[in-house]
């Protein structure tokens, strides 16, 4: 990191009017990023301190337009591996980096490509709904990509006459199921932190908060989405949130949610959705990325994200297609 300079200190207004003095890491990295020409995107689950810097955040389909959309030289992708492939598969020719390339997703491993392949072969008229946690590979063989917050949207745009394979996410597809009255086949995959909310530690936490709305993620488990009053995506939750006449909230999803609630709502109270053994559920992928590996690899552009062009090439019309069937 470079020595601390006497710089005039950085100011970042949050939306809701709220201003925080940025540290000199950060402010170090805003400086990097100007001469780099890159942009940072982080996801809702990323550390505050992350969030705070970046040029967009939001979920997985957000940051998708916002990787399509950018004129900046460099991606730099602060989220999970899956999500830097995306952002490469739409920007072939620019340089997409992630600050950790540890940072996968239990979710996007549960389906391999070679499984996903073999399946297809055998069932060669399944229409393949991918969605978008899950590997570069696995995007290559769907027919349409989706996220939580448009995979209603695009099922509805699959044509009834074929069967729907929906995968990795088995949570998410029984839900879509459900609210698109589609019979879908489901690939067994779950994402290991929403799995872990508990309906009984929900339970427990609503005696505490009584009257408190209970928004929860599609990818947790039906037993929990049944007692939520709201089943939604990451993005979703904020428009949710802003317009209800509710001030406390239980939000059960990743804990990285709340600093972007509270950060645009700030007149409002938003507390974690517990699991069995925490009053928290952090994604371990997610907070791989820190403010030290995100100021590293802005100075060195590395660890830079490689896809075969074959897989681009197979990749990209998928995922397009789910960005013409949202926007449509």
């Amino acid at each position: 990191m470079p020595a601390e300079t006497t710089l005039d200190p950085v100011i970042v207004t949050m939306t809701g009017n709220e201003h925080r003095e940025l540290s000199e890491l950060q402010k170090s990295i805003l400086r990097l990023k100007e001469e780099k020409n890159a942009v940072i995107l982080a996801h809702n689950y990323q550390v505050a301190e992350i969030q705070d810097v970046a040029d967009h955040v939001g979920d997985s389909l957000g940051l998708a337009y916002n990787a399509q959309e950018t004129d900046a030289d460099v991606i730099c992708f602060c989220g999970v591996h899956f999500m830097a492939e995306t952002a490469k598969i739409i920007n072939p020719g620019k340089r997409v980096i992630l600050p950790d390339l540890e940072a996968g997703c239990s979710l996007s491993d549960s389906c391999p490509a070679d499984k996903l392949a073999a399946y297809k072969e055998k069932n060669p008229n399944d229409y393949v709904v991918a969605y978008i946690n899950c590997s570069a590979g696995v995007k290559a063989l769907a027919d349409v990509i989706c996220t939580s917050g448009n995979a209603v949207k695009i099922v509805q745009q699959v044509p009834e006459d074929r069967d729907i394979l929906f995968v990795p996410d088995q949570n998410l597809g029984q839900w879509v199921a459900r609210q698109t009255n589609r019979r879908i086949k489901l690939w067994p995959g779950s994402c290991y932190a929403h799995i872990l909310f508990s309906k009984d530690q929900i339970e427990r936490l609503k005696l505490d908060y009584p009257g408190a709305p209970v928004v929860a993620h599609p990818e947790c488990v039906e037993s929990v989405r049944l007692m939520a009053d709201e089943v939604c995506s990451t993005e979703k939750m904020v428009h949710y949130c802003k317009s209800s006449p509710a001030d406390t909230f239980i939000i059960v999803t990743e804990t990285g949610m709340l600093h972007r609630l509270r950060n645009e709502i700030p007149n409002k109270s938003f507390i974690a959705g517990p699991t069995e053994n925490c009053a928290c559920n952090d994604c371990r992928f997610m907070k791989l990325n820190t403010l030290e590996k995100l100021h590293s690899c802005l100075e060195t552009l590395e660890p830079e994200i490689d896809v075969d062009p074959d897989v681009i090439e197979k990749a990209k019309p998928p995922i397009q297609r789910m960005l013409d069937w949202s926007a449509s």
